[in-house]
């Protein structure tokens, strides 16, 4: 089958890729085959659903060099998942009894899109392979290559996903600046919390990053610019047991003896001790369309803050979230790097008939290579043991304690 139109849509939640992702794929398209139309579709499914689509005309192709120069989406993002019905009933995105993926299918079909790239998680990804095989079932071919984007680096069994790397040094730039504020009042806690629901892996990332800067910095302790006020006390993830009490008492030392402490926590972490909580109480627990708990409702930070800040004896705490300012950024040098790769490789995959999501494939030697759609599934636990998060932890004091259950 020749492709004559390709279709591009980015979805889920931002990672600092999805621009840079949109200009590679009309950056090598150009390359190879200008004449292969390229539309997108705006908001991810929203605009599958709705009709609401782009046409890359010359001027965007002749300046998609330009995307790599930003952060976000230039096509927007949203979260639709398709096999929420009632949700995208009440969002007026279907009609009562209608399937979504049959208004989705109809509208590729109608639209004539030979290629679909999705840029997303693994929802996004097996969504649009759900699609493809709808089409198949009907007499349709459809292609669809996708591109792993998460800035939790959870996507089974892909090595490294775009963007979460630039999002973790984003993190530690942000967290440079909020620890500043270590002496802004005596026994200051400082919470800085992290987007990772069910990954450790942007926390512990950051916290590699920020050490690294933390260490190439010099100090004036003889005026009080203690390189201690300005350390990371404690790395709290999903991954890793959550021993509230034996925390504090070590944390009580360091206020005790620096004056601050500092703390990377993962949003994910504590979350069921969390809900437990609630629901003791009788509060009711929000989720979203695809059923994950809503943390911005339950704010994990504040938890956080509301179990250390006695037993430290803290005066004021400060809990900051650096979640939108990381995953908005621009690629770095390593994602466009990577960007680059996987884009051109989609492309390839797309011109020879192949399917799939581009990705190092860890079953198989990270090999880059289009991965299978039903090998595909989300929230790969950060691996904890690996040497360089040994040292990260050896730098706060904590010891390595791993969760009973994740």
């Amino acid at each position: 089958m020749s492709v004559k139109r390709v279709a591009l849509l980015t979805a889920g939640g931002y990672a600092p890729c999805l621009s840079s992702a949109v200009g590679g794929l009309i950056e090598r398209y150009n390359e190879l085959n200008p004449e292969i139309e390229i539309i997108a579709y705006k908001h991810g499914y929203w605009g599958l659903l709705s009709g609401e689509k782009i046409v890359i005309d010359d001027e965007a192709r002749k300046n998609a060099h330009l995307l790599h120069n930003y952060g976000g989406s230039p096509i927007g993002n949203s979260r639709v998942k398709l096999t929420n019905t009632k949700n995208l009933v009440e969002r007026g995105l279907i009609k009562e009894g209608e399937n979504a993926l049959e208004v989705a299918a109809n509208k590729l079909k109608a639209d004539g899109v030979d290629v679909l790239h999705t840029i997303g998680g693994d929802d996004t990804n097996t969504t649009a392979a759900d699609l493809a095989k709808y089409l198949a079932d009907n007499n349709y071919p459809l292609q669809v290559v996708g591109l792993p984007k998460t800035i939790d680096n959870d996507i089974v069994p892909i090595r490294q996903s775009l963007g979460a790397r630039t999002a973790a040094e984003q993190t530690s730039l942000f967290a440079q600046n909020v620890i500043a504020e270590n002496g802004s009042n005596p026994r200051m806690l400082i919470i800085h919390e992290i987007m990772g629901r069910a990954c450790g892996y942007l926390t512990a990332e950051a916290a590699r990053y920020y050490q690294d800067w933390h260490s190439k910095q010099q100090w004036l302790p003889s005026i009080g610019h203690d390189e201690r006020r300005w350390d990371v006390h404690a790395v709290f993830l999903p991954e890793l047991a959550l021993d509230i009490e034996g925390e504090a008492e070590r944390l009580k030392k360091v206020m005790d003896e620096v004056g601050c402490v500092n703390i990377f926590l993962s949003e994910g972490a504590g979350i069921p001790e969390i809900i437990a909580e609630l629901e003791a109480k009788g509060e009711e627990v929000e989720r979203d369309p695809f059923g994950h708990v809503k943390l911005d409702k339950i704010n994990p930070g504040q938890w956080f803050a509301k179990q250390f800040a006695e037993r430290l004896g803290a005066e004021k705490v400060m809990v900051q979230k650096s979640g939108y300012f990381a995953r908005s950024a621009k690629a770095n040098a390593d994602d466009l790097r990577l960007i680059k790769s996987m884009t051109d490789l989609a492309v390839q995959v797309a011109l020879e008939g192949g399917t799939g999501v581009i990705g190092h494939d860890e079953e198989k030697g990270n090999q880059l290579r289009a991965i299978e759609f039903e090998r595909i599934a989300g929230h790969k636990a950060f691996d904890v043991d690996q040497e360089w998060f040994a040292g990260v932890l050896d730098r706060t004091g904590q010891k390595l304690v791993k969760a009973e259950k994740h």
